[in-house]
C-alpha cells in the first residue's frame, strides 16, 4: 500500500505493536498500510458513512486482511469501547469536527495511549481545546502534499499551557524545531494577509474594520513566531 505524503506522516506517529482505530477511515488506507508493515497488531477502520466504509471493506479484502482489520459503522468514537484500541487516529477532517469527535468520545480518553490528530482547519481552536480538556501535544510535524499544508499532532493525556497565543495558532513544537514547512507556511500566510489588507484598505464598515484588526493581529503573531525561530537558529 502506497500512501500520500500526508497519510504517510500520520502513519509515522503510530508505535509498533499498536491496536489502532482509524476514525473516518475513508478508503481504509492507513489500517491496511500499518497492518502490512507489521506496525499494528489489530485495527478498526471506522466511518459514519456507509459508502466509504464499504470501499474500505473492499480494499481490505483485496489485500487479504479481513481477519486483522475490522470495519465498523460508527459516529466518531461512539462505536468504540475502552480497551479496544490504544492508538486512535482522527485525520482528514476540519478542526471543529475533530473537537466534536473528541468531546463526544470522552469514554475513551483514559484508555487510549495516544491520539494522532490531523485537523485540516482551526488548529488554534484545536490546540486550545486540548489544553482545556487535559491533553498534551507531545509532538507535531508538518508536510506539504499536492500544494497543501498539513499538520499532524501526537496527543496524550497531560497538562499543557502555552505562553503566547501564536503558539496555539502555529504550534509550539513546530516553532521549537524551526520547522522548514512551517517557515514556508508563514511566508505564504503573510503574503495572503497582506493582499487581503490591501483589498480592505478603502473599506470602512464595522465588519471590514474588525477583519482588518484580526488580520493585523495575525501579522503580529507571524512576525513574533519568525523572530522566535530566528533566535533559536542563533543559539
Amino acid at each position: 500500500m502506497k500512501l500520500s505524503k500526508r497519510l504517510e506522516l500520520v502513519a509515522s506517529f503510530v508505535p509498533k505493536g499498536s491496536r489502532i482505530a482509524d476514525i473516518g477511515t475513508d478508503h481504509g488506507y492507513i489500517p491496511i498500510y500499518l497492518t502490512e508493515k507489521g506496525i499494528c497488531t489489530k485495527a478498526i477502520a471506522s466511518d459514519i458513512k456507509m459508502g466509504p466504509l464499504k470501499r474500505a471493506g473492499v480494499h481490505i479484502k483485496e489485500h487479504g486482511l479481513s481477519q486483522q482489520i475490522e470495519t465498523r459503522f460508527s459516529d466518531g468514537l461512539e462505536g468504540l469501547m475502552p480497551g479496544e484500541a490504544d492508538t486512535v487516529i482522527i485525520s482528514g477532517m476540519g478542526g471543529e469536527l475533530v473537537i466534536h469527535i473528541l468531546e463526544e468520545g470522552r469514554h475513551m480518553w483514559d484508555s487510549v495511549r495516544e491520539f494522532i490528530l490531523s485537523p485540516q482547519s482551526d488548529l488554534l481552536q484545536v490546540r486550545q481545546y486540548l489544553e482545556r480538556r487535559g491533553f498534551l501535544i507531545e509532538d507535531e510535524e508538518m508536510v506539504i502534499d499536492e500544494g497543501k499544508y498539513y499538520t499532524v499532532m501526537l496527543v496524550k493525556r497531560g497538562n499543557m499551557h502555552y505562553e503566547h497565543t501564536a503558539w496555539y495558532r502555529y504550534g509550539k513544537k513546530l516553532i521549537e524545531k524551526k520547522h522548514p514547512v512551517l517557515c514556508s507556511f508563514l511566508e505564504k500566510e503573510e503574503s495572503r494577509i497582506l493582499e487581503i489588507l490591501e483589498n480592505l484598505k478603502q473599506q470602512h464598515t464595522d465588519g471590514a474594520d474588525k477583519a482588518k484588526e484580526d488580520l493585523q493581529q495575525q501579522m503580529l503573531q507571524i512576525r513574533e513566531v519568525r523572530s522566535q525561530m530566528e533566535e533559536r537558529e542563533q543559539e
